[in-house]
């Protein structure tokens, strides 16, 4: 039978469940007894607050809001570029997205999918719903999604070790409040050692200060269903706390090949003011989802079979492509308590201590030889638990579980004394990895009982064999401080700040024969300066230096390597797998006004480049760095929207890099001649056009991006076309109709025109065909493997506040 997985619900989604409950109950009762009846056409969300006259906090994203009314899902109208383009202060590269964009794209999106038409993003689609996190690709300025730092609420909330954001993970998208990207680098302050290539900050939601709730249904194509209901319980009595908690579930076929991809969801968010200033949240957030690995073809497959590339739908004996046995689930709790003390007028205390809890597994299909199968570079004997098929060999389930336990806390003090501010802070994170394999024997429907795991197949002695056995304890580190000083009436800022981050892991493998202890430690100082200086009220230019470190991705670099079927050592565990450290430098103007203007010229050397990618070991994949030594990378990116003009918002961004390898790059006992080739996963030239339209009732929003031939190898004999891709959105929204308060019904058309193509690169190699050594040896190729880019979908929603 084929294995079926339900939802945890274990205590830990127990509460989550009672939680909401609590929560609306409570303050549904608490708004009944204390407050008279408001009408209904009085009732007005503030999502947006006024700008803040004080520096910014030391964990936040700078960037300026606009105070106005909203509809039932956050819309504004106000936004310039159709909520593409909010205003920015920063002394850097950074671009936005709002309410008034996210609340018009599908509410299947992640957010690395939403930011696609934002400058140097780019954006490998690998499911048209944008649901897929696991496999998915985000690169910016052609530095991939492990090297953009992730904050949520300023919380570091990409798993510590392998830094994939997951951020579907975080926040439905109808909670998101904003989101903000900085190209190229991060805030000195930010708890973050991975961030050479920006990063990315999510804010939520905050809850209403009126009791109601807000409801959201979506169906379409791929069987598509998805319920979110968010209930806010208004101010509780007089206490001055307010709160929401929301509920949603999801599920859709596989877009190409067989399966589902069910998701559970749950945010709440409680949040107290008081003073002049303090204010403190709780934030919890749950999410389950499970999928089926879509496969990544290489050149020739998807040249020979196109987007049928892929697992099998139906299991015959032995097949270990079959569907059922490319599987991953995967469980998040996240908590956070982001709260800020107003001590004096000058004398600001932020706090933000968090825990998240991650488990799941990933799995494979392989075969084992049931006689001649080793655990590490021990003979395992007669395996136990799996029957042997035609071809002598068992087939199995690979499976990788995953365990992931990380805890910390940010804290910064602020002081503003006359033209001159001083942030001084520490960031600490301890983190508990454990990462056993196990296999699981296959039966002759092609299902495995191993349910992440339990009743695995047995070595002769009676112990569950694995291909590795391993345990990290990570702890991080970091001191900052900031000085900013303002001149000029406020028009000019100077800024110049110190970072030192200490990251510390150890490391033990339990495997026969594998080194038992090992472990790593980097230090890295990180000095940043920035001017900024207001031509006008409404035209900026800003210059900033910046360095960048990001501590090597992934677990296998640590381990040793054996073959299951040989017990050979394949690959010996490191202890100098070196960092990644970044240089860089951006001059950049800004204008604010009826049009918007943003540009920016960059400059970044990089030594160390780490390149992440996927191998197999022994049936399953897993992620490790490669390092690509030496980077120069030097570009420009443009940004213009239009604020509302007769409901129109036009929008235009664009890229142009230049991106070369420094060296040539070391393959067994020679050098693969790649000094002067241009980088992998950096497309030459990139773009977007969008065009959004909003008269209150009738809306809509169109755009269409480009990305540019994409290089694959490090040496630049292959690499995949270029393409356009188009999304289209059309709805109508009422004002009031009986209790419902802007009920609307909307349409998402996403990848119109476009079948199928190749996203973006899976996994890299340093040549795909045969290549002479620097030294004269024949360095055979590998091809590498792509994401294939989602077919058409269209998505209908209807949505309304109550």
């Amino acid at each position: 039978m084929p294995r079926v997985f339900l939802p945890p619900f274990d205590t830990t989604f127990l509460f989550a469940l009672l939680l909401t409950a609590a929560l609306t109950s409570f303050g549904g009762m608490a708004e009944a007894d204390t407050a008279p009846e408001t009408p209904p056409k009085q009732i007005e969300d503030q999502e947006s607050e006024k700008e803040d006259p004080r520096p910014p906090s030391a964990h936040g994203p700078e960037y300026v809001t606009v105070k106005s009314s909203a509809t039932a899902d956050g819309t504004t109208h106000h936004t310039p570029g159709g909520g593409l383009m909010p205003p920015q202060k920063a002394p850097r590269a950074q671009s936005g997205i709002t309410r008034d964009f996210i609340a018009r794209q599908s509410p299947t999106e992640s957010p690395v999918a939403l930011i696609a038409s934002l400058p140097g993003v780019i954006y490998a689609a690998n499911d048209p719903l944008g649901t897929n996190d696991d496999q998915q690709g985000l690169s910016v300025r052609g530095l991939d999604q492990t090297e953009i730092g992730y904050l949520f609420e300023g919380v570091p909330a990409a798993p510590p070790l392998f830094l994939t954001p997951y951020t579907s993970a975080t926040a439905d998208t109808e909670n998101i409040r904003s989101i903000t990207l900085t190209q190229g680098s991060s805030d000195a302050t930010a708890p973050l050692y991975n961030a050479v290539g920006g990063q990315l900050s999510v804010q939520m939601a905050q809850p209403k200060k009126n009791a109601g709730g807000f409801i959201d249904l979506s169906y379409g194509s791929y069987a598509l269903n998805r319920e979110f209901l968010r209930l806010d319980s208004g101010e509780i009595g007089h206490s001055g706390i307010t709160s929401f908690a929301s509920f949603s579930y999801r599920d859709a076929a596989q877009w190409r090949g067989a399966g589902h991809s069910p998701r559970y969801h749950i945010d709440s968010r409680l949040a107290k003011e008081w003073g002049q200033g303090s204010k403190t949240s709780l934030i919890f957030s749950y999410n389950w989802q499970r999928q089926f690995y879509l496969r990544a073809p290489t050149k020739t497959q998807w040249q020979a079979n196109g987007t049928h590339f892929n697992y099998t739908s139906h299991y015959t004996d032995g097949d270990t492509a079959y569907y059922l046995l490319q599987e991953n689930a995967r469980a998040q709790t996240f908590i956070a308590a982001p709260t800020e003390f107003a001590l004096t007028k000058q004398l600001h205390l932020s706090l933000n201590p968090y825990f998240i809890y991650v488990t799941g597994y990933d799995s494979y299909g392989t075969t084992l030889d049931p006689t001649g199968s080793y655990q590490g570079n021990q003979p395992a004997g007669t395996l136990q638990g799996g029957t042997i098929g035609k071809n002598g060999l068992i087939t199995a389930v690979a499976t990788d579980t995953f365990k992931q336990a990380h805890s910390g806390i940010i804290a910064s003090l602020r002081w503003d004394y006359g033209h001159n501010t001083l942030t001084a802070g520490t960031w600490y994170s301890y983190y508990d990895f454990s990462n056993p394999s196990r296999y699981a024997a296959v039966n002759a429907q092609g299902g495995a009982n191993n349910m992440q795991g339990h009743q695995p197949i047995l070595t002769q002695t009676g112990e569950p064999l694995t291909s590795y056995n391993s345990h990290l304890v990570q702890q991080v580190n970091a001191l900052f401080v900031q000085e900013r000083f303002r001149a000029l009436s406020n028009r000019l800022t100077l800024s110049a700040a110190f970072r030192a981050i200490m990251v510390t892991r150890t490391i033990s493998n339990a495997l026969p024969g594998a080194r038992y202890r090992n472990g790593a430690s980097y230090f890295s100082p990180q000095p940043q300066v920035s001017a900024s200086y207001d031509i006008t009220p409404h035209d900026q230019v800003f210059i900033n230096g910046t360095t960048g470190f990001r501590a090597p991705s992934g677990i296998s670099n640590y381990n040793d390597r054996f073959s299951i079927s040989t017990g050979k050592q394949n690959r010996s565990a490191t202890t100098d797998t070196k960092p990644e450290y970044s240089i860089g430098e951006e001059l950049g103007y800004r204008h604010t006004g009826p049009v918007n203007i943003a540009a920016s010229v960059f400059n970044y050397n990089f030594t160390n480049r780490q390149i992440s990618t996927t191998s197999s070991l022994n049936g399953v994949m897993v992620t490790e760095s490669i390092n690509g030594g030496g980077q120069t990378a030097r570009g420009a990116q443009l940004e213009v929207g239009l604020s509302p003009w007769h409901h129109f918002s036009p929008y235009v961004s664009g890229q142009y890099i230049h991106a070369t390898l420094d060296n040539n790059l070391r393959s067994g006992t020679d050098y693969v001649p790649t000094k002067g080739k241009k980088a992998i996963r950096t497309p030459t030239f990139s773009g977007s056009i969008g065009l959004s339209y909003d008269n209150g009732h009738a809306f809509g929003q169109f755009s269409l991006n480009y990305v540019g031939p994409t290089y694959s190898t490090f040496m630049n004999d292959e690499r995949i076309p270029s393409f356009t891709t188009a999304n289209l959105s059309m709805g109508y929204r009422l004002k009031q109709v009986g209790f419902a308060r802007s009920p609307q019904i909307q349409l998402n058309l996403i990848n119109l025109g476009q079948p199928g193509y190749l996203s973006g690169v899976n996994s890299v190699s340093f040549n795909a065909k045969s290549t002479k050594g620097i030294y004269g040896s024949t360095i055979a190729g590998r091809a590498p493997t792509y994401f294939v880019g989602g077919g058409f979908a269209g998505v209908v929603s209807v949505s309304t506040g109550f």
